[in-house]
């Protein structure tokens, strides 16, 4: 009767999935179908129903967090036993465990990060790159691992593939080869040289490998779509020649290709076992039918052989998804800050509101925008919760207190009042601080744990101070953190597996969605996809917008996305009066970097626009016949050049490339005397 209660409550194709206990089984389920549920009640089904021990298995998902809730909801299930892991983390815990008996000697140091050890690979070839270079280097050799070439078969494969790396292809293969050596040299190991390394030694010790067999038995993947060559190989190497493999995935949200990541994996599942039971999940408990039916017409038009899933509304129906055009970024970053407000104002919580954008970059144009609109918000993918040192002292405060035993006998209350006891002594007041910074950040640090006592407390009355640490502790290992008061901003990358009440998809321009590098029909599908991703990320409200110029003034050359060609409907021109600009401009701090979104001080790089390091769009060709036209006008007028214009103003002006007058006139350094006197030849240059 146990093993029943766990089939209780899931839907015909859920328990479907939890019924079929033995075997090869795909999972096909598409975004807010409950696959997280489905799959864990498999697991717990299986373990109830003697068909395996939860110490016999395996399941393997690609982000701690992710590991961290597949475990805790197993445990709720009553399956505790189960280990839960990512790729890396089951390979290093194997690796760590062989080592003495297969390899011996001192094992080598786990590399967090490959930048320093890029930067120092390039100094030894002599090559000199920026910050966002090296970090485009250690992309490529990442690539290059996972897809298993060695540094002498690099440039073929990297032609082959269509990358574009940002240095020259022979120079990429070189810093990989030296990255290599001394990797070695230093007794070093990357994350992908571990699953190999994983890999070989079950391979080449049959003992270890039986012994490993014997342990996991039975495996279950997420995310599938989204394994590359050398995962796959090392999952191989673990399952054997046994059939007891479980895979999910969505090919509609395969976005990590460039990583190596190939849905071919999933999609050919049944080629490889010809036996497999394959489910479907279909039915959309997480948004409106209004979203579901913009999420199929956007995949709907995907263009190949291969479709993903057509997703069915459960919810009742909601607000239709608005789209909006704006004149620029800044209206249009302007304008979501408004609607976050109101929404804000409406009784929607900040948490449950998203802005997702396709690069970093544009972060900061919505950074300012929310402040001066008195928005909090909160940036995903910078510094980790559990590393700020507000939430480093207040779990220290917590873990000491309940080891002393401050902990009241009460019925739940006691759990939220001693909480918030201990995260005073931390400088936590149940009243924000006013304005925005550094005081009003780690108030809201110390507010998120104040909120996770009382939600552990509402969902266990029962639990007590201990309780609540060993949650903080397991939340740190998973790197899972409560979420923060405030708008979320993010990539849509590092939105995939989240979702929110409201969702404002920004700068869908082509050239950014499509990202302008996307060159081959592949490239541009997997762009596609980006945006099913973000609308799929939203339960109830919508709002896809983007702008016609970059900067106030600019030529309004962009066009809306191609991909939301057909799906618009009634599209809301904004713009917005010029007192709100004043303003806006007035609060928005320090001049962003267009490329890296970082606060511009210097004054060339105000002049610029970008950091010097930035990768930059540079008109070669213009900037040496802007620099040939002031000579000629500095001989003419009898002045040094500078004083015509300064290299940092001409480099400027033919990076941004100004169409017109107020365009020319928006690049610092071009005053209304220097547009008067020069601004027509300029852009006869700039014009060609």
């Amino acid at each position: 009767m146990l093993a029943e209660s766990v089939l209780a409550g899931l839907d015909p194709e859920q328990r479907a999935v939890a019924e079929a206990v033995k075997g090869p089984v795909c999972v096909l389920a598409g975004a807010g179908t409950g696959k997280t549920r489905a799959i864990t009640h498999r697991i717990a089904y299986a373990t109830m129903t003697g068909v395996v021990t939860p110490q016999r298995v395996l399941a393997v998902t690609f982000t701690t967090r992710a590991a961290g809730e597949l475990r805790s909801r197993l445990r709720q299930l009553g399956a505790p036993g189960v280990q839960a892991r990512t790729f890396h983390a089951a390979a290093l815990r194997q690796l760590s465990y062989f080592w003495p008996r297969v390899v011996g000697g001192e094992p080598p140091k786990i590399i967090d990060s490959k930048i320093t050890l890029v930067a120092d690979a390039a100094r030894a070839c002599r090559l000199s790159f920026a910050r966002t270079e090296l970090r485009d280097l250690a992309g490529e050799i990442e690539w290059a691992k996972v897809t298993q070439h060695r540094p002498e078969d690099y440039p073929a494969a990297a032609v082959e593939a269509g990358r574009r790396p940002s240095a020259e292809i022979v120079d990429v293969a070189r810093v990989y080869a030296m990255y290599e050596q001394l990797r070695r040299e230093r007794n070093l190991l990357d994350f992908e040289g571990m699953l190999e390394l994983t890999a070989a030694v079950l391979t080449e010790h049959r003992e270890v490998a039986n012994q490993v067999r014997e342990q996991y038995r039975y495996f279950v993947v997420d995310e599938f779509q989204d394994v590359n060559p050398l995962q796959k190989m090392l999952l191989d190497t673990w399952v054997g020649d046994r059939d007891d493999l479980c895979v999910v995935g969505d090919p509609n949200q395969t976005i990590y290709s460039f990583t190596g990541a190939s849905p071919s994996h999933l999609l050919d599942f049944t080629r490889e076992h010809p036996d497999a039971k394959v489910v479907k999940l279909v039915r959309d408990y997480r948004s409106t039918p209004q979203v579901v039916r913009l999420a199929n017409g956007v995949i709907g038009q995907a263009r190949g052989a291969r479709r993903g899933l057509e997703l069915v509304a459960q919810r009742e129906n909601g607000p239709e998804p608005v789209f909006n055009e704006y004149d620029d970024e800044v209206a249009e970053a302007d304008d979501a800050a408004r609607q976050a407000r109101k929404l804000i104002d409406e009784g929607v919580p900040a948490r449950e509101i998203a802005i997702l954008f396709r690069i970093n970059a544009q972060s900061a144009t919505y950074e300012s925008a929310l402040a001066a609109a008195g928005v909090p918000y909160v940036l995903r993918g910078a510094e980790r919760f559990f590393e700020r040192p507000e939430v480093r002292e207040a779990v220290v405060r917590l873990r000491g207190a309940a080891r002393a035993g401050g902990d009241a006998e009460t019925d739940g209350t006691g759990l939220i009042q001693t909480v918030r006891h201990v995260l005073s002594g931390a400088g936590f007041s149940d009243r924000p601080p006013e304005g925005a910074g550094a005081a009003r950040a780690r108030w809201e640090s110390l507010a998120a744990l104040a909120q996770l006592s009382e939600d552990m407390a509402a969902d266990d009355p029962k639990a007590g101070l201990p309780d609540f640490v060993a949650e903080l502790e397991e939340r740190a290992a998973a790197q899972h953190a409560p979420p923060l008061e405030g708008v979320t901003l993010a990539s849509l990358h590092a939105a995939k597996g989240l979702e929110w009440d409201a969702v404002f998809l920004v700068g869908l321009a082509d050239g950014t969605l499509p990202i302008i590098y996307a060159k081959t029909p592949a490239q541009v599908e997997e762009e596609r996809r980006l945006l099913y991703v973000g609308v799929t990320r939203a339960r109830v409200h919508l709002a896809l917008s983007w702008a016609l110029s970059r900067s106030p003034g600019g030529s309004q050359t962009r066009r809306p996305s191609r991909f939301l060609d057909g799906l618009t409907g009634k599209t809301t021109t904004h713009t917005p009066p010029r007192a709100d600009r004043a303003k806006r401009r007035a609060a928005k701090g320090p001049q962003p970097c267009r490329v890296c979104g970082r606060p511009l001080t210097a004054a060339v790089e105000r002049k610029l626009g970008r950091c010097e390091d930035c990768p930059s769009e540079l008109n070669e060709e213009l900037l040496i016949a802007l620099k040939d036209w002031r000579a000629q006008v500095s001989a003419e007028q009898k002045v040094p050049a500078y004083v015509v214009f300064t290299d940092a103003t001409l480099q400027a002006i033919a990076e941004h490339g100004p169409g017109s007058l107020e365009e020319l006139a928006g690049i610092p350094g071009v005053g209304k005397v220097k547009l008067d006197r020069y601004g027509d030849a300029v852009l006869t240059l700039c014009g060609g």
